[in-house]
């Protein structure tokens, strides 16, 4: 009878949920658009002053777009010194690639957008945005938790912190007003 080497199992990859795990970027942006949105509406939103809804979403709007050329063109910046690429074409994609900060913006946007009209005030459509946000702030630590191989636990409080930054926005948006 022959008795080989024994063999220790071979590490597995950690687990991951269906699909690709997102990149990096995506990760970051999503998390800084979310914040920023809820930062600005917040910001714009202030009591005495007349409300203009549509022009506070214009703001949250062409902040995120800056934002996200902004970071973009940093991520060129900071690579030129380590790359020989260069030109238009790589800048244009940095940019773009932070889509995601501009998406994270957009329930923001849209929510700010449904008081134009009258359907509800400001007010309600900003808090209702900070709400949402900071859910999607949770929502989106717990899934990339999970995406990382995290288990449920694990996961929900990765959710659970990354909530505390919409809940530390509300909370200093109801003491600054």
């Amino acid at each position: 009878m022959h008795h080989g080497a024994h063999r220790l199992p071979r590490p597995t990859a950690p687990r991951q949920g269906p699909g690709r795990r997102p990149a990096e970027t995506t990760l970051f942006s999503g998390v800084y658009g979310l914040v920023l949105a809820s930062a600005l509406a917040a910001a714009l939103d202030s009591p005495g002053e007349a409300a203009d809804p549509g022009s506070d979403a214009l703001w949250v709007l062409l902040t995120a777009l800056a934002s996200a050329a902004a970071h973009g063109y940093a991520h060129v910046v900071a690579h030129r010194l380590s790359s020989d690429r260069s030109g238009a074409g790589v800048g244009l994609r940095a940019m773009l690639a932070e889509w995601p900060v501009v998406a994270a913006a957009a329930p923001t946007v849209v929510l700010l957008l449904t008081a134009v009209p009258s359907w509800w005030t400001e007010t309600e459509a900003v808090n209702t945005a900070l709400v949402l946000n900071t859910l999607l702030l949770a929502g989106w630590g717990a899934w990339t938790a999970r995406r990382a191989g995290r288990g449920w636990t694990a996961s929900l409080r990765a959710g659970a912190a990354d909530m505390l930054i919409g809940l530390v926005i509300i909370v200093a948006n109801a003491l600054i007003k």
